[in-house]
């Protein structure tokens, strides 16, 4: 199903720039169009993770340097049945995580120094399982494509607004029509990617409870990541806006509601979710356990308690 609507997403891209090119140069402008369409599709496909991550300023880390991070991926990943990714970690105080890559022999999954200070080893393996989901589903290619598209739809409006509007046969294109253009094609692409988004994190957050064995263990980390994301800015996050679907939670805002222009869905709704499936997984032993009690759900407007106790500055990842 992913790789279908991988597939769909693809041609959308093809179909827009080849409209865009219509509108504004004839025949002669969509030939110019579909073919720098396919030159994104391409480089996008084969580039998407390695752009991102370097938009982060991620670096790997592997068994020696984060032995205790690197030890919680490794035993998920085997669990779910994925091969090894790579994993790197983000230098930034905001907690939270995403995972990218077309596949998931070409996966990595990435947190923030901020989520690995913040949650306890049973929240961060909640984390990282939900993103192996998105592994698991391919929908790290799927969402990549889908920011790619809205980026790009929202560039070529705008460049056809002020350099464009000539078509082939001599005509200038009707003014409404290019404001139109301008306005309603980003605004559809972005509704569009939005949806994938929000309908992918439901799935994930399940598929991720049952390979971490935990449902409590991520809506605890949920919590905690969207308090986290509402007081810590993402400067990153803010400087490349598209990339915000990507993480478990939205880095810009860390809130939201279910609705068309929301990059995730309710945290609050999440949680809910996650706690009727631990009532379905009850009696299943998670399969990282934290020292002591995972600490209890709270909403993203509470404060969470200090996950190492008081007194304790640093966490365990250095």
């Amino acid at each position: 199903m992913n790789y279908f609507k991988t597939a769909v997403l693809m041609a959308a891209l093809m179909a827009l720039f080849g409209m865009f090119g219509a509108m504004l140069g004839g025949l002669e402008g969509m030939s110019v169009m579909l073919i720098i369409g396919a030159v994104m599709n391409f480089y996008t496909y084969w580039t998407s993770d390695s752009r991102v991550l370097r938009a982060y300023s991620a670096r790997e880390v592997d068994a020696a340097s984060a032995p205790e991070f690197y030890g919680i991926v490794q035993k998920l990943a085997a669990n779910a049945g994925l091969p090894m990714p790579k994993v790197y970690i983000i230098d930034n105080p905001q907690p939270n995580a995403f995972a990218t890559g077309r596949n998931p022999e070409h996966a990595a999954v990435t947190a923030t120094t901020g989520l690995l200070k913040t949650l306890e080893p049973r929240e961060i393996a909640g984390v990282m399982a939900h993103e192996l989901a998105h592994v698991k589903n391919h929908d790290t290619l799927t969402m990549t494509i889908a920011a790619t598209i809205a980026g790009a739809i929202s560039t070529i409006a705008h460049f056809g607004f002020w350099f464009g509007g000539h078509r082939s046969d001599g005509q200038r294109v009707n003014p409404i029509v290019m404001i139109l253009m301008l306005v309603a094609a980003p605004l559809a692409a972005s509704i569009l990617q939005l949806a994938i988004s929000r309908s992918r994190e439901y799935a994930a957050d399940r598929m991720g409870a049952r390979i971490a064995q935990d449902p409590q263990g991520l809506a605890a980390a949920l919590a905690k990541i969207a308090y986290g994301a509402q007081s810590i800015p993402n400067y990153t996050a803010e400087d490349y806006p598209a990339t915000a679907s990507l993480f478990i939670i939205n880095p810009l805002t860390g809130h939201g509601t279910d609705s068309l222009f929301a990059t995730h869905p309710a945290t609050e709704n999440r949680i809910a979710a996650l706690r009727q499936l631990a009532g379905e997984m009850t009696g299943i032993r998670p399969l990282i356990e934290s020292g002591r009690p995972s600490t209890p759900v709270v909403t993203p407007d509470q404060p969470p308690a200090a996950p190492w106790g008081p007194g304790r500055k640093r966490g365990p990842w250095g």
